[in-house]
C-alpha cells in the first residue's frame, strides 16, 4: 500500500513542477495562441486555453484507465490519480478561488493562500506572452508574501 501512495503523492508534487514548466514555456511560448484567451478580458464561460485542462483530464484518465486493466502497468493507475488530484486542486485553487470562475464567496487569512493569490495576480499583471513572472499553480516563493 505504501508505493501507490508515493505514487499518487510524489506525481502531485511532481505536477507543480511540469506545470511550472508548462506555463512558462509551452503556455508562453509555442502555445501561446491557447493559453492568451486567459490573459484577455471575455465574456462567457469558455476560454480556449481550457483545452490545457481537457488534455490533462484525458491524460490521467488514460493513464488509469490502462493501468486498472493491465495489472503489470497497475503503477500507471496511481500516476493517473495523483493527476488527477493535482488537477482538482488546481481548479480549486485557479477557477474557483482565484478568477472566481465558479461564483462562491471565499475570503481568506491564510498566509500560504494568499501568497499565491497574490503571485498569480502579479501574473496576470502582464497580458503579453513575454514578460510575466509566477509561473507556478500551488506554490509561490516567499517574495510573493505581503510584508
Amino acid at each position: 500500500m505504501l508505493l501507490p501512495i508515493l505514487l499518487v503523492v510524489g506525481t502531485f508534487v511532481f505536477m507543480e513542477g511540469f506545470a511550472w514548466f508548462a506555463h512558462k514555456y509551452i503556455m508562453h511560448g509555442l502555445m501561446w495562441n491557447w493559453h492568451e484567451s486567459h490573459h484577455v478580458h471575455h465574456k462567457g464561460w469558455w476560454e480556449t486555453n481550457d483545452l490545457f485542462g481537457i488534455i490533462f483530464g484525458v491524460v490521467a484518465t488514460a493513464l488509469i484507465v490502462v493501468g486498472s486493466e493491465i495489472a503489470s502497468l497497475r503503477w500507471l493507475m496511481y500516476v493517473g490519480f495523483g493527476i488527477t488530484l493535482y488537477g482538482i486542486s488546481y481548479f480549486i485553487f485557479h477557477d474557483v478561488i482565484v478568477h472566481r470562475r465558479v461564483k462562491i464567496k471565499f475570503k481568506t487569512k491564510n498566509r500560504y493562500l494568499n501568497r499565491i493569490i497574490r503571485a498569480h495576480y502579479v501574473h496576470h499583471k502582464v497580458h503579453e506572452r513575454d514578460g510575466a513572472e509566477a509561473f507556478g499553480f500551488l506554490y509561490a516563493p516567499k517574495k510573493y508574501e505581503k510584508s
